[in-house]
């Protein structure tokens, strides 16, 4: 059974920081390429941050670049989001996502609200 489980949202002050998790089980996590979306209230979801599966490359929108650090640990099957220096406009929920193209295989996790507000 293929799950991911993200945790570390919540309430933060504009300028802290949260870290995301994001507990992978079910499929051979080292393959696949993991993202981290968002998607904030009336607003489509958006593509925040991805690492290859090595873990030697990332990505990064815009908004986000020098703020925000995505990485994995393939012994624990993690993926981690650090959000430094959050702003109001980061609030969203944010959703872990798994892809591996050669297998057709592309799953979701359930989302963790992110709330950025004084």
């Amino acid at each position: 059974q293929v799950r991911l489980v993200e945790s570390g949202g919540g309430l933060v002050q504009p300028g802290r920081s949260l870290r995301l998790s994001c507990a992978a089980s079910g499929f051979m996590f080292s393959r696949y390429v993991m993202s981290w979306y968002r998607q904030a209230p009336g607003k489509e979801r958006e593509l925040v941050a991805t690492i290859i599966s090595t873990g030697r490359s990332t990505n990064y929108t815009d908004s986000v670049k020098g703020r925000f650090t995505i990485s994995r640990d393939n012994v624990k099957n993690t993926v981690y989001l650090q959000m430094n220096s959050l702003k109001p406009e980061d609030t969203a929920v944010y959703y872990c996502n798994a892809n591996n193209k050669y297998v057709s295989a592309d799953y979701w996790g359930q989302g963790t609200q992110v709330t950025v507000s004084s």
